[in-house]
């Protein structure tokens, strides 16, 4: 086990990333919007690749490494984010431990439950903090509805809907493609809608699903029906072949919260309605938003870089906006949704 350290509080959290796609250059992104969190150094396979992203999005002295081994040693890197396909991070995250850094992971934090539940038990065993990167928990709008709806100023929740789907146009060797490296689309965008599911109504008391798949056995299109606390339901979609609205909505015994694009959220609405309207809905109310309690950094992702920067100076080893348990819960659900509609992953 790497030798534990105690970091200043007052010092810049120093992250190094693991790998260069689309998805580290979203969060490396907002990661310059956020005080007190430095891109120290980057890792990718290839030495061009990671020349090209230290200059794009770091400082000058931001280092840029042409392996994962090579930025997992970096003595001045802290924390490493792990962006890598989805089968790789439980490679990626022992390497990092091993090394003595402390991890955020791309959700899903694995492709099966025995990986993730590994992933957890070798934070502890090195004593690191472990994050997946489920920056929707993080998410002031998303929080704040969270809230409102545990305190029950919106009333009783009866009803959730949320979609979340893009068409795919891209060969079978692609990572949202290839089984070999996770792809599918309950893993890639269902675990948005169950995610969201689970921070508004509580863990689900069952689920039901149904799937188109493809010919290398992958979900490309996926629709579950969940029971949840107090009787509300929820019905939540993900697609690989066509273009959702993306949005949000619970319907509550008092109105309806709706988030027009609740992946990347801007905004909500509340609309309360008055119990004696007729169902043409003349008695709603004027929509009125709901406000987070803290700005939404960049497009969201810098809140979750602020999380962890948070938790690591206050000496955590998990978030408790996004805590293991939480996502260990989200892995076994996705892992019994896939197991019923005949999808099943191979353990790295």
């Amino acid at each position: 086990m790497a030798e534990t350290t105690t970091e200043p509080t007052d010092r810049p959290v120093r992250w190094g990333f693991l790998a260069t796609g689309k998805i580290a250059r979203k969060v490396a992104t907002d990661l310059a919007l956020v005080p007190g969190a430095e891109l120290v150094a980057v890792g990718s396979r290839s030495q061009d690749s990671a020349d090209s992203f230290a200059a794009t999005y770091g400082g000058p002295s931001t280092r840029a490494h042409g392996s994962y081994e090579a930025l997992v040693a970096d003595p001045d890197v802290e924390v490493v984010y792990i962006a890598s396909p989805h089968a790789l991070h439980l490679e990626h995250a022992r390497m990092a431990f091993e090394a003595g850094k402390h991890v955020l992971c791309e959700k899903p934090l694995a492709v099966t439950v025995a990986e993730a539940e590994e992933m957890v038990a070798l934070a502890a065993q090195h004593d690191r903090f472990l994050m997946e990167a489920m920056w929707t928990a993080c998410h002031p709008v998303v929080r704040a509805v969270a809230s409102g709806l545990r305190e029950g100023r919106f009333g009783a929740p009866r009803h959730l809907h949320a979609e979340l789907g893009f068409v795919v146009d891209a060969g079978p060797e692609d990572r949202l493609l290839d089984p070999a490296l996770g792809a599918g689309a309950m893993l890639d965008m269902g675990i948005y809608p169950l995610t969201v599911a689970h921070l508004l109504l509580g863990e689900a008391d069952s689920l039901a699903a149904t799937a188109t798949l493809s010919e290398s056995g992958i979900d490309l299109d996926i629709a579950v029906a969940g029971r949840y606390p107090g009787g509300a339901l929820a019905t939540m979609t993900a697609s690989m072949t066509s273009w959702s609205s993306r949005a949000a909505t619970i319907a509550t015994d008092r109105g309806r919260i709706d988030l027009a694009d609740f992946h990347h959220p801007t905004r909500a609405t509340w609309t309360a309605y008055d119990a004696g309207g007729t169902n043409d809905r003349s008695g709603a109310a004027e929509p009125e938003e709901i406000v987070g309690e803290e700005p939404v950094i960049g497009e969201g992702y810098g809140n979750e870089v602020a999380e962890v920067g948070r938790c690591l100076r206050a000496g955590l080893r998990e978030s408790p906006l996004v805590p293991h348990s939480q996502t260990l819960t989200i892995m076994r659900q996705m892992e019994a949704v896939l197991a019923s509609v005949g999808v099943t992953y191979s353990a790295g």
